[in-house]
């Protein structure tokens, strides 16, 4: 959060945010190059017990060999500068941003679990991560009698429902929880698109589509979502993101807000209820393809059903 902001525009919109309910801030270490956890920590000056702030570590922050990764070197080095720049003595949530493949995962955890026994950090999460390489990470951290992750980070949004197919049901069977990013798929979702108004070229998803999007399917959702937003006489974006509070392994949705009215409508999301039509509409049209294990006829069969 904060990547464009300075620390008057940041204070108002952290202000607007408790005053509505919100207690969780997510950040990271190299959001604005560390200035988001500054202007995190400034703005949340006095509402320290009242809110959980999640951070991350992994990313790049110098030149250097030993400025990026999972090595506990530079772990133990970026939680002090994250405590320092959020003026705070723990973190509620301290995450690995992405995996480090020249990290042993052993590693990376004991370290973690160090911050933890430590009291600097609350509970770890991880984000960015394959569904087997979450698994191995608790397994390792079980038999090592480590702490482990709690929960993880990931691209979820009606536009890209690939966490459904194997991140998900491990994280439920591991019950951990679920933090969404980029739940408008990048602004795709936020209403501004159509077929017929697909941006200009200095458009941000003309320039660089992130998350990557399929826009015949992006569009089709849309059509649905204009005509749910319709009845409800609420915008696109929130109804996008109320299906995902609908979503039973979702914890929390993690949204952006650069004006106090883009943050208004994004929270007016959670006192939406969606009916059991609306959500099987929405959920038809966006829909990930069937795939091997997934197969319909499968689930039919009680002698191989999963």
């Amino acid at each position: 959060m904060f990547g464009g902001l300075e620390e008057q525009a940041a204070n108002q919109l952290v202000r607007q945010a408790l005053d509505a309910g919100v207690n969780l801030f997510d950040t990271a270490n190299i959001y604005a190059n560390g200035r988001s956890e500054e202007l995190l920590g400034k703005a949340l000056k006095g509402h320290r017990q009242d809110v959980l702030i999640a951070t991350k570590v992994r990313g790049r922050v110098g030149s250097g060999p030993n400025e990026l990764g999972l090595s506990r070197l530079h772990i133990m080095r970026q939680v002090e500068a994250s405590l320092k720049r959020l003026g705070t003595d723990y973190i509620d949530l301290y995450q690995i941003h992405n995996p480090d493949r020249l990290t042993d995962w052993e590693d990376t955890l004991r370290a973690l679990d160090d911050l933890v026994r430590s009291g600097k950090v609350r509970y770890i999460g991880c984000s960015n991560l394959f569904a087997w390489q979450i698994m191995k990470a608790r397994g390792i951290s079980e038999r090592n009698g480590l702490h482990a992750f709690k929960s993880n980070q990931a691209y979820y949004s009606l536009a890209a429902r690939e966490l459904e197919r194997e991140i998900i049901p491990a994280m439920q069977d591991q019950k951990m929880g679920l933090l969404v990013w980029s739940p408008l798929a990048g602004g795709f979702l936020s209403g501004k698109y159509s077929r017929e108004q697909q941006g200009s070229d200095e458009d941000r998803h003309t320039k660089f589509a992130f998350p990557p999007v399929d826009r015949e399917r992006g569009f089709a959702i849309l059509d649905v979502l204009r005509e749910i937003a319709e009845a409800h006489e609420t915008s696109v974006s929130s109804i996008a993101l109320a299906w995902l509070l609908h979503q039973p392994a979702v914890t929390s949705v993690i949204v952006g807000a650069k004006r106090s009215n883009q943050l208004a409508e994004n929270l007016a999301a959670a006192d939406i209820q969606l009916t059991v039509d609306e959500l099987a509409r929405l959920d038809e049209v966006s829909r990930v393809p069937e795939e091997y294990l997934t197969w319909e006829f499968l689930q039919e069969d009680d002698s191989i059903r999963r």
